[in-house]
């Protein structure tokens, strides 16, 4: 029955909830609407609905929206006097949905928080919500959310629905959130790297181990290749850089007929062979029966199946009878409860299309044995030979002399590898954030607000005061900044406006869209993504065209010659994933924009990667280094729920990275929680506590600044070897007078020569 009105008075008493540091006044309506008021509707008390088959499950009570007219209306409580900035907050929300239109479908409902700072901006915050609410249960809303900037006025209301559904309120809980102890580094002690976990792989004996998911039949036939996949080989004899590869293979295959489904194919259940949390590299040789295909390109992937859970441990195009390397990873990252099974099998062409695979291979891979061959590579890439030359005055205009025996301190200020992040308008109020940023990083890019649908959300509605605010910091701290992006051809994230516009009216938008942004910012980037992901859309060149990409290419270059131009896409960079996004297509893509005249300048690969190898990685960035352009990673991150592990994967791609010759920078996608786009990414917590992955960032950058140290020799010199960069040099005489000099260590292959009069 309803008890209340369409709003409550407003008490200063904490009510129910507070023993448990709730913020939320009387959360569980024991004071009927007390603190609670409608956002845009009416809300009613109750203590049941529909016959009694709607009871509250925490309190006594609960609260209906009703008269919703609009997805935004809903329960609200003022939160303004009771909230911190800085300080994170955790809720917990149990909703449902009621009344006829309900009963149609699963509905969103999300938690927000509405804030207004003191400066007048507002900010939404999305905290939590679930797309799977109806009027059969309550459900549980859970998130997380952080004030960076000093509020005047703070709300937290509960929304989503279509209009005419009535949304319900049990209770609602936001407090803050207590920190979990880290859990430990994995213990990888008895895993035995490079070792493969799978049984019979030679196929020296038949098919054992071995069986056909469905259908197909499996039997054993020679003339595969004799040697192990280039990635396999780069992983098991790193120093070979992939010229090695042990003793010859048998030439033995897998021969799969009489698959009906594509997903038929050999398979091993490989359960007790796993261990949570290491990364395992995937090779093989695959093939299909080319005729049987009839010319058709046929996916083929390795699959590995974790209970309910399906993972991608490599994939590739076959596009004719030749044998094709399929190179991947997995990680099974198991929670408390240890999985129950683990699959690994091989699947992907069309039913009736034979499928053959040899050297199947899945070893756990030794990063420690990587970091030791990509040092060496490192040190030939991104060092130079210095010879500090002291010599004395005579006084007297005669003669310079060697200086012997003078003490020579060298100390590298900063490296000059560009080292970005993603960073976004509302951070810049905490100082925390901005501090740890303008420390550690010398590039950056706007998480979204240089994108077209930020700028102008509306036709003529132009907003570029986020992105000002944002080139100002980066100015007033010396970095250089990538402007991201002037257009997005993937369908989802065309703004709807520009979607409805005819073909004539969408080429003035496009051409006033690419004027306006560079034409004001004109200098300011030295990158821009021209359009995003267009290995994974086509909506300008559906709309306007073939030519209409390279003509967004033609324009940019001539509205800011200064800016390199920038392809940006993701899944290329070695998941081995994605057969939309494989090197091949993409240097495809590359070359076809060139022919009609496009200025490319840069290649940008995403980096959005999970349990990255390295061979894998470097396999990809060799392929790509053919078109002779900069590669950057420009959005990179990485995923684990144990931060140990998330360190390992960071430091992988950034030593990768660091190491390639063709590599001219790195950017992260964001370093600081509730600010990535991934979670279990953050290297520092919400509150500014810099976590493993945090730390091992610091530590690569500790590493790569280089220190000597010594006496000059005879002839007056001192010799090292460092990575490019700003440097201090102090020089010492026996007589205690110091000489000091800046200097910069550029890339070059002839040593640098630097001459001290002492």
């Amino acid at each position: 029955m309803a008890i209340g009105g369409d709003a409550g008075r407003v008490v200063g008493d904490g009510g129910a909830g507070t023993g448990d540091n709730n913020i939320i006044l009387n959360p569980e309506f024991d004071s009927g609407l007390d603190n609670w008021s409608g956002s845009g509707c009416k809300i009613e008390l109750h203590d049941s609905l529909d016959d009694g088959k709607v009871l509250p499950v925490n309190g006594k009570y609960f609260v209906a929206a009703t008269g919703r007219t609009d997805t935004w209306n809903g329960v609200q409580q003022d939160v303004t006097s009771r909230l911190q900035r800085k300080l994170l907050y955790e809720v917990a929300a149990t909703v449902r949905l009621s009344g006829a239109a309900a009963a149609a479908s699963l509905c969103e409902v999300r938690a927000t928080v509405a804030v207004q700072n003191t400066d007048g901006r507002q900010q939404y915050i999305s905290v939590a919500k679930s797309a799977a609410v109806s009027d059969k249960e309550w459900v549980q809303l859970q998130g997380k959310f952080l004030l960076n900037g000093t509020v005047a006025k703070a709300a937290i209301y509960i929304e989503g629905p279509p209009a005419g559904v009535d949304l319900l309120l049990d209770s609602l809980v936001v407090k803050h959130a207590q920190k979990a102890t880290p859990a430990p580094a994995p213990d990888f002690e008895n895993l035995e790297y490079g070792a493969n976990i799978l049984q019979n792989s030679d196929l020296d004996d038949g098919v054992n181990g071995w069986f056909g998911l469905g259908s197909c039949a499996l039997s054993v036939h020679g003339g595969a290749p004799r040697v192990l996949p280039p990635m396999a080989r780069q992983s098991l004899s790193p120093l070979d850089d992939g010229d090695g590869g042990g003793e010859p293979l048998n030439g033995k295959h897998i021969h799969v007929t009489n698959r009906a489904q594509t997903w038929m194919g050999p398979a091993q259940v490989i359960t007790d062979r796993v261990t949570p949390y290491a990364t395992y590299q995937v090779s093989a040789w695959v093939r299909v029966g080319w005729q049987q295909a009839a010319g058709k390109p046929q996916n083929i992937n390795v699959a590995v199946a974790v209970d309910s859970q399906w993972l991608n441990g490599g994939q590739v195009m076959a596009l004719d009878e030749r044998w094709y390397e399929i190179g991947g990873s997995f990680r099974v990252e198991s929670s408390s409860t240890p999985p129950s099974r683990v699959m690994l099998y091989v699947q992907g062409p069309d039913p009736g299309v034979d499928l053959m695979v040899a050297a199947l291979r899945v070893f756990p891979v030794d990063r420690k044995a990587r970091v030791k061959h990509l040092r060496k590579l490192t040190d030939k890439v991104r060092k130079r030979d210095v010879v500090v030359k002291v010599t004395t005055s005579s006084g007297g205009g005669g003669a310079a002399a060697a200086a012997d025996g003078v003490e020579v301190r060298v100390r590298q200020v900063s490296n000059s590898f560009p080292l970005g992040a993603c960073i976004m308008r509302t951070n810049m109020d905490n100082e925390d954030y901005v501090d740890f940023f303008t420390k550690h990083f010398n590039w950056a890019v706007f998480g979204n607000e240089l994108k077209w649908y930020w700028t102008e959300p509306e036709k003529g509605q132009l907003n570029y005061g986020d992105a000002d605010d944002l080139l100002k910091l980066c100015s007033d701290h010396g970095m250089c900044v990538r402007g991201h992006c002037i257009f997005w051809e993937v369908d989802s994230a065309v703004q709807q406006w520009v979607k409805a516009l005819p073909a004539d009216e969408l080429s003035a938008a496009v051409a006033s869209r690419i004027n306006g942004l560079l034409t004001r910012y004109r200098g300011k980037f030295r990158h821009y993504d021209v359009n995003n992901e267009m290995l994974h859309g086509s909506f300008y060149q559906d709309k306007l065209g073939a030519g209409a990409r390279a003509a967004m290419f033609r324009a940019a270059s001539e509205l800011d010659p200064d800016a390199l131009l920038f392809v940006n896409d993701y899944n290329v960079e070695g998941a081995c994933v994605d057969v939309r996004a494989t090197p091949e297509a993409y240097i495809a893509q590359v070359t076809g924009l060139q022919e009609q005249g496009a200025a490319v300048g840069g290649v940008g690969l995403q980096g959005h990667v999970s349990a990255p190898v390295g061979a894998v990685v470097r396999a990809a960035l060799n392929r790509l280094a053919v078109l002779g352009l900069p590669l950057w990673f420009t959005e990179l991150d990485v995923s684990s729920a144990n931060e140990h592990v998330r360190a390992d994967d960071l430091e992988a791609m950034l030593r990768e990275a660091y190491a390639h010759p063709a590599v001219d920078g790195v950017v992260l996608w964001g370093f600081w929680e509730l600010s990535m786009s991934r979670d279990d990414a953050h290297l520092v917590d919400a509150e500014g506590e810099v976590n493993e992955a945090g730390r091992r960032l610091l530590q690569l950058k500790r590493e790569w600044l280089t220190r000597a140290h010594g006496r000059a020799d005879g002839n007056g010199e001192f010799r090292f070897r460092g990575h490019h960069g700003a440097y201090h040099v102090d020089v010492v005489t026996p007589a205690g007078a110091k000489i000091s000099q800046e200097f910069t260590v550029d890339k070059d292959d002839a040593p640098l020569v630097l001459n001290i009069t002492v």
